[in-house]
């Protein structure tokens, strides 16, 4: 047996999907089935220093459903997800070598972890006599496309965005989904595996009415049939035009746009969210709201590029800074972990965290910068316990987001402390959001 394999990483769609496109006409011209593939770590339910588990429930509950929906798209396509059970840079090379594959497709994702299982499985295939190709496909603008290269990246985000918006560099143009697939090979018994059942993770990940991503709700179902649903009718109520007035909400299903989930998990691409915002502002006109959404898009990929300037130097404790290492007191941590610190608002936010794995972007950086600058935590605990709670875990925006605010990222302001009792008058000034949560 001989196949091409496309491994499925934070891509999970079949619309929008170069690395996908690619497998299927490599697979197509050979002659050869073609292997789709996802690989579940065990690892990522473990203990890490930081946190008891990297990837809690509702973020696997997430994910599964996700999968779940990808599998659907590809057996109506007349092809199936193999689920693998093991470390990708361990386990796909064993299965390259009992199908005999010639080739290997899978995205291009610039994290120091993801790049060295890459680099890894890289070397396996070339000794097995396999190509491997890695498609970067995350971003709504093409890196080649930029008006630098990736070393000259402006650190500030401003002077990005400036750069980027005087250039008038035009998004990528989204692709059609595949109409069928290439038949899918038998894969071994031995490499197979499964993530636990979606309906099963959402049991034991205990839906809660308060949450603002009511995710275990139909109208936000997983996957990428779920992501355009959620685009059709967000567009459909004209909400773009609101978004810059309302993002600062703390609760509701409204505030912001949700697009998030969907997007970390690769559900939604970039650039079909920006193709759905330039195609919403062709009929309904632009306005600041609507050009936030581009901004906030931007971030996204201001955040990646760093990641492939920086690398390994964004994961340092000092960060791109030389300040030295920070401190770290383990039972302010636990407390606000568990929304015990004595803040009320911060406190509503944590509790709504580990329940919902949802939060506010407001409540992100008021939360991030209490840990940092009032409880003298490490940062790194602080954007370890997203990383296991939020169902929009991003590690590229994580890990830019917690540097940014603690000082050790690129903000030209040297850091971001955020206060508690401003915050509140501003943001919570009924005390709503605290008597939702149980802090009032």
């Amino acid at each position: 047996m001989s196949c091409v394999v496309h491994w499925f990483r934070n891509d999970l769609r079949v619309s929008d999907n170069p690395a996908l496109l690619a497998a299927i006409a490599e697979a197509q011209v050979r002659g050869l089935p073609l292997l789709p593939v996802f690989v579940w770590d065990p690892a990522q339910a473990h203990a890490t220093r930081w946190v008891p588990q990297r990837m809690g429930r509702q973020r696997q509950a997430w994910l599964a459903g996700t999968v779940a929906a990808l599998d659907a798209e590809l057996q109506a396509r007349g092809s199936r997800l193999q689920v693998l059970h093991g470390a990708p840079e361990a386990l796909l090379p064993e299965v390259l070598e009992a199908t005999q594959a010639l080739a290997l497709h899978a995205e291009d994702i610039p994290a120091p972890e993801e790049a060295d299982q890459a680099k890894a499985i890289g070397r396996a295939a070339k000794r097995l006599g396999a190509s491997c190709t890695w498609h970067w496909q995350s971003t709504m603008l093409a890196p080649d496309d930029l008006p630098f290269s990736p070393q000259a990246l402006p650190a500030v985000f401003t002077t990005f965005r400036q750069q980027i918006e005087q250039a008038s560099i035009a998004p990528r143009t989204p692709l059609p989904a595949p109409q069928t697939l290439p038949p899918a090979p038998e894969l071994p018994a031995p490499h197979t595996g499964h993530i636990p059942h979606p309906a099963t993770l959402c049991a034991t990940a205990s839906p809660d009415a308060r949450s603002s991503f009511p995710f275990h709700q139909p109208t936000f179902a997983p996957g990428e049939r779920g992501a355009q649903a959620h685009l059709a009718q967000y567009f459909a109520r004209r909400m773009p035009h609101s978004y810059k007035a309302t993002r600062n909400g703390l609760s509701g299903t409204d505030f912001s746009s949700k697009l998030s989930p969907w997007l970390a998990t690769g559900a939604l691409s970039a650039a079909q969210a920006i193709a759905a915002i330039r195609g919403f502002e062709a009929e309904h006109g632009a306005n600041d709201g609507s050009y936030w959404l581009w901004f906030e898009l931007l971030w996204r990929e201001h955040f990646r590029l760093l990641h492939l300037k920086h690398g390994s130097a964004l994961y340092r404790a000092r960060g791109l800074s030389q300040l030295p290492t920070p401190p770290h007191d383990e039972a302010a941590f636990q407390r606000w972990r568990e929304g015990r610190t004595g803040e009320p608002l911060v406190d509503a936010g944590m509790r709504e965290l580990a329940a919902t794995g949802w939060l506010s972007n407001r409540l992100r950086q008021m939360v991030a910068s209490y840990l940092v600058h009032d409880l003298a935590c490490d940062w790194r605990a602080g954007a370890a316990w997203f990383e296991a709670c939020l169902i929009d875990f991003d590690v590229h925006s994580n890990q830019g987001n917690w540097l940014y605010v603690s000082g050790r990222g690129t903000d030209p302001r040297g850091g971001r402390r955020f206060n508690p009792d401003k915050q509140t008058r501003e943001h919570d000034p009924d005390g709503a959001y605290r008597r939702l949560w149980g802090t009032a």
